[in-house]
């Protein structure tokens, strides 16, 4: 990431709405929001590979269903650049016993959620992911958040939460299952 142009670019914005970016409480503000952007953006500065801190274990009597809830994520807006945050809910049926360390799920959430993007991408390149490191018998991902775009501007509504969901192979096609998702993460 280039820091010294993020800089160049904060102070440019603080003086077009009309501050002194050299006033005491400004001066330090755009090498701040550039060392931010480098840790809230911290996915675009990888590879452009795919999400690989992960390792899958084989368990022989692997569980009907894996799920790790309430993951809290924090994400930029890619439309005004204002942040969104909420929970994310994982699951995933288990194939030929192939598991993933359970601390990796909620590393695969923040890896897709730093980057500027939107919460429904969000929730499929989860299942996308979930899918090409286990191929497991289905997947499942729900997402609430709250969007500053909407909070702060625009409609001016505050704590509004936003859902959304995608459902892969087993998870898709049995009701039961995708119930029993629901039901343990709330919705």
């Amino acid at each position: 990431m280039d820091e010294k142009r993020i800089e160049n670019a904060v102070s440019e914005i603080i003086s077009a709405i009309g501050e002194d970016p050299t006033r005491e409480g400004l001066v330090e503000t755009p090498a701040r929001v550039a060392k931010m952007y480098t840790e809230i953006f911290s996915s675009l500065s990888d590879e452009p590979s795919d999400f690989d801190n992960f390792k899958v274990f084989h368990e022989d009597e692997s569980p009907e269903m894996v799920l790790v809830q309430q993951i809290p994520f924090y994400s930029m807006c890619e439309h005004h650049f204002l942040p969104f945050f909420g929970v994310a809910n994982v699951a995933y049926i288990p194939n030929n016993g192939e598991v993933i360390g359970i601390s990796k799920i909620p590393r695969l959430v923040d890896y897709v959620a730093k980057k500027p993007g939107m919460q429904e991408r969000i929730t499929n390149d989860i299942l996308s992911e979930m899918e090409r490191i286990l191929h497991p018998k289905g997947v499942a991902v729900s997402l609430s958040a709250r969007h500053m775009c909407m909070e702060m501007r625009g409609i001016n509504k505050s704590e509004l939460s936003t859902y959304t969901s995608k459902f892969s192979g087993e998870f898709a096609n049995n009701l039961d299952l995708k119930t029993e998702f629901l039901r343990q993460t709330g919705h």
